[in-house]
């Protein structure tokens, strides 16, 4: 199981790593690293979910090379056999993109969880923050790639003929249906043809945990014939919300490993 609860962590704070990898839509006008220097849960370290993505592309949010990766991880001090737990403050639930990184770069998926409801949560229950900033001394961490957990737009033009994969997307149906214009300039109204749309909100509750098992199977039930199967995609805008809904099927398929489209529509939509 991928979720944590608050009391869990509130009892194991000294015994994991925790990382807050708040980040927001650029029109909300909020930025996650000024808010995790105000608060944020003790000990925590940041995740900047755009200064840790590839700068060679125009592309946002789009994974790092191995050797990128293991630099950050290693400034961050984690280890690989460390238990790590990730949070975020934001309303599109973007610590599950830095749950999928460390799954696609080879840390152990049984040690890499979300905090269900994240900060949010973790505040309305009155648990402890801290304004410190924690440092820990430098690892040496090793990496390697699941190559087969990220698909690019050749292989998304390919399935279209071959159909032998599964795309849900993760965006909202105004956006999916092309009723709206998309937020980021450049980019056309629409989907990827063959596509299906499950909005990642569908399977969070208003308190932003995510709903339980039984409500997540009806949910990828009514596109799904089989929620045992394997061979899905995630997309979205930028390859944010795609995390979330990879997370929410992974919960519900234990066999499942999270596989996403990195450019998704930023990069599929391009004008």
């Amino acid at each position: 199981m991928s979720l944590i609860e608050t009391d869990w962590l509130e009892k194991n704070l000294d015994k994991i790593k925790i990382i807050d990898c708040s980040w927001h839509m650029p029109q909300t006008k909020r930025i996650g690293f000024e808010e995790y220097k105000i608060s944020h849960i003790p000990e925590a370290l940041f995740f900047d979910l755009d200064e840790n993505s590839n700068k060679n592309t125009d592309l946002p949010h789009m994974l790092v090379n191995k050797s990128e990766w293991e630099n950050i991880v290693s400034n961050m001090g984690i280890k690989k056999e460390d238990k790590i737990i990730i949070y975020d403050n934001s309303d599109v639930i973007s610590s599950c993109r830095c749950w999928f990184n460390f799954i696609y770069f080879g840390h152990d998926p049984n040690l890499v969880h979300i905090l269900n409801g994240g900060f949010k949560k973790w505040i309305n229950e009155n648990r402890k923050v801290s304004n410190d900033l924690p440092h820990y001394e430098k690892s040496n961490y090793k990496s390697f790639e699941k190559k087969d957990l990220v698909k690019d737009k050749n292989s998304i033009d390919e399935n279209i003929k071959m159909q032998t994969f599964k795309v849900i997307d993760a965006r909202s149906k105004e956006r999916f249906d092309g009723k709206v214009p998309e937020p980021r300039k450049g980019l056309r109204s629409g989907k990827i043809k063959n596509s299906f749309c499950i909005p990642f909100n569908y399977c969070l509750n208003e308190d932003r945990t995510f709903k339980d098992i039984e409500k997540l199977k009806k949910i990828f039930n009514s596109f799904l014939k089989n929620i045992n199967e394997k061979n899905i995609v995630f997309s979205c805008g930028s390859g944010v919300t795609a995390c979330v809904l990879a997370l929410a099927y992974s919960l519900i398929n234990d066999k499942y490993q999270p596989c996403i489209y990195d450019g998704s529509w930023a990069e599929y939509g391009i004008i």
